[in-house]
């Protein structure tokens, strides 16, 4: 589903990803329309702009999480800035792309999005995990390093995820296939309570499990 306010910005946007082979369930024109049809639409990736007339992108991002959580965000805007960076992860978005992106690089972003990847215009992943550092510096009582409930396979990817590994470099890693190590993350996410790879990362290190 493409959301974005400026009907020739969205109508290409659309028409690049039919082009790629993508099913485009859905546009909208504004938060409220996108967040009516969502649950109906069922869109496996929402490319996301923050700039819309009646509510912001952080507040749509936070209202998929309610109304389809499966939906994996990618914020396409063209704000770099800091805190729009960090208010869109934080509400749940999986990627933030700058719309001075190029074709194909848009492309490869809405892939690696809808494989769970989390996806960053280079420069701002390194703010992100800034962010999460800093966050984590006054861990929480009791923490130890170590994920309760998670086998010794999940935990080891879980770190690997944490460092900003692809599933592909995982996988070639400890020898397995690109969905097994799908299905652990998946198996991670579902034990932890987590919605995707950006809230994986955060547990991770506020655990003390991205510092090895």
């Amino acid at each position: 589903m493409v959301v974005d306010d400026h009907p020739m910005w969205r109508d290409a946007v659309a028409r690049d990803l039919a082009e790629a082979g993508y099913d485009v369930v859905a546009t909208a024109a504004d938060g409220a329309q996108a967040l009516r049809v969502a649950g109906a639409a069922r869109p496996d990736v929402v490319v996301l702009d923050l700039q819309l007339p009646d509510m912001s992108g952080v507040e749509v991002t936070a209202g998929l999480r309610a109304v389809h959580p499966a939906a994996h965000v990618l914020v396409l805007s063209a704000s770099g800035e800091q805190q729009d960076v960090l208010d869109a992860v934080k509400a749940g978005a999986v990627g933030y792309l700058l719309k001075s992106a190029g074709r194909a690089e848009f492309l490869d972003a809405v892939r690696r999005t809808a494989a769970g990847d989390a996806v960053f215009t280079p420069g701002l992943a390194a703010l992100v995990l800034g962010e999460f550092r800093r966050l984590a510096a006054a861990p929480a009582d009791g923490d130890s390093g170590t994920a309760p409930g998670l086998t010794e396979r999940e935990t080891e990817i879980l770190r690997m995820v944490a460092t900003g590994l692809s599933y592909k470099q995982i996988a070639t890693r400890l020898v397995l296939s690109h969905r097994t190590v799908q299905n652990h993350v998946q198996n991670t996410l579902g034990k932890l309570q987590l919605h995707n790879r950006v809230e994986l990362v955060r547990y991770a290190i506020e655990h003390g499990l991205a510092d090895e």
